[in-house]
């Protein structure tokens, strides 16, 4: 797809854009900047699949919050400040969100020139403090006792009730976004599938989708049945992973250790389809690297055991009394405040938003082929599990019907060596979390100037942190499986 550019005087920003997201179809893609100069935010029209990025000239490093009439726009804000020294006014609570007390308050990693001043206030983090008689705090990591990525947890409770949830993240930020301009092109694909390797097939696409969008090419339809193929197998991977994790933390071990199992088959697929079991090396620009087709039989018998095998399985978990009685009207995010922080993917279906990236932006063979919108209205634990359950089975069953529908012809177009100047391009797909975009500008040099990502567990973070209000300490790690949120790619 083509992304779409326009621009609105600073002024006028937010006049504009609020009306424009308060209208159905319309949502917050991401707000950003290019080199700090403009501020750049990205609309999504879901009624017209269209991606159109506003443009707002900058002639100081302040200007005026979205975040208080537009939710979403808090996080993406924090952001902007760490990264392009860019302070929001009147934001409600704008804190340092990627660079720690470590960082020097002088450094503003992606701002194009030196700064005139540093970035603002000092790095020193204070958490919310939520005052009352009998109020306490319990600090949670950053290191876990399990073997995960790293964040930091403060909850605020009276007796065993969470009052108050504050995440801090960026313990794993590696830079991701400037070191993507630093590379040629053609090396940028490594990288980017490595940014967050339990959506490697996703981050692929994402980004070969932007730099074809660069080019204005597309791919062969057969590149595109094997990348959906590629794409389905690790949502189904990942949600039998969510699945497992969410019955471990109920104390269902049986499930949890059969639900291992079984995910060991669906990596058997990916392997089989890609050479790595994480799908490392395989979508490239331009289509696939190889043609895989002598596996296909193979993994669609695969495909059809696992979704004979899982059926038992799910059906014994879900009817089980202890297993609904932990998980139903626990960890509820009601559908207005899914829609006013922007909540995607299955979190956001489970919460009443009608919204999958595949019904909407051109990604492998979506939106040609049409898959069900899995939903539910509870918005609770329950209500994520039934949606991952609904996802996992339907991708089972589009694998089979893409490798039985499989076209012929070349699986990889050769794309120029250097990208077009002053270009932009954009890549949308649904990952198994949900929502992630990848964004591509080039200079007059053909150049990238920035690159930019947004995955979905930007918008999902603070969903778990209102999810946990007014429900037990005891509930929330398995509220916090049933997001199933990415450290790495919030991070970045």
């Amino acid at each position: 797809m083509k992304l779409e550019r326009d621009s609105v005087k600073l002024e006028e920003r937010i006049d504009t854009l609020r009306p424009l997201l308060h209208q159905t179809g319309n949502r917050l893609g991401l707000i950003s900047s290019i080199d700090g100069k403009q501020l750049i935010s990205l609309l999504l029209n879901t009624a017209e699949n269209r991606a159109v990025c506003w443009e707002s000239p900058l002639q100081t490093n302040r200007y005026h919050s979205l975040a208080p009439v537009i939710s979403q726009a808090h996080w993406f804000e924090r952001t902007l400040w760490d990264m392009f020294g860019l302070e929001p006014e009147n934001h409600p609570r704008l804190k340092h969100n990627l660079l720690h007390e470590a960082y020097s308050i002088d450094l503003i990693p992606l701002l194009a020139e030196e700064p005139v001043s540093s970035n603002g206030k000092s790095r020193e983090y204070s958490p919310m403090a939520v005052k009352g008689d009998g109020i306490y705090e319990i600090p949670v990591g950053p290191i876990h006792a399990g073997i995960i990525e790293p964040g930091h947890f403060r909850f605020s409770c009276l007796g065993e009730v969470i009052f108050n949830l504050e995440i801090r993240l960026g313990y794993v930020h590696r830079g991701v976004e400037k070191r993507m301009c630093e590379l040629p092109w053609g090396k940028m694909r490594f990288l980017a599938e490595a940014a967050a390797s339990d959506s490697a097939a996703a981050y692929a696409l994402a980004h070969s989708i932007a730099v074809e969008s660069c080019f204005d090419v597309a791919v062969s339809y057969k590149a595109d049945f094997l990348r959906t193929i590629s794409l389905e197998v690790e949502r189904i991977a990942m949600h039998i992973n969510d699945l497992g994790g969410m019955a471990g933390d109920i104390g269902f071990l049986a499930i949890s250790s059969t639900m291992g199992r079984l995910r060991g088959v669906a990596l058997s697929m990916a392997e089989q389809l890609t050479g790595s079991r994480l799908q490392r090396g395989f979508i490239c620009p331009g289509g696939v690297v190889f043609d895989p087709s002598e596996k296909l039989p193979s993994i669609k018998a695969s495909a059809n055991w696992l979704r004979k095998e899982l059926k038992p399985v799910i059906s014994f978990f879900m009817s089980n009394e202890v297993v609904r009685d932990r998980m139903e009207n626990v960890g509820k995010v009601s559908p207005r405040l899914a829609a006013d922080f922007g909540l995607v993917g299955p979190a956001g279906r489970a919460s009443d938003q009608k919204y999958d990236a595949r019904h909407h932006f051109v990604h492998g063979v979506y939106p040609r082929v049409r898959v069900p919108i899995a939903m539910e209205v509870g918005g609770d634990v329950l209500s994520r599990a039934k949606v991952r359950i609904a996802e996992l089975e339907s991708s089972l069953f589009l694998v089979e019907q893409l490798i039985d529908g499989l076209p012929e012809g070349e699986t990889c177009i050769r794309l120029p060596d250097a990208l077009p100047n002053n270009a932009s391009g954009i890549g949308i797909v649904e990952s198994h979390r949900g929502e992630l975009i990848h964004l591509i500008f080039t200079d007059s040099q053909g150049q990238c100037c920035r690159y930019a990502i947004k995955d979905a567990s930007v918008n999902n973070w603070t969903g778990l942190a209102i999810a946990v209000r007014n429900n037990l300490v005891s509930d929330f790690p398995l509220c916090n499986k049933s997001f199933g949120l990415s450290y790495s790619g919030h991070d970045l």
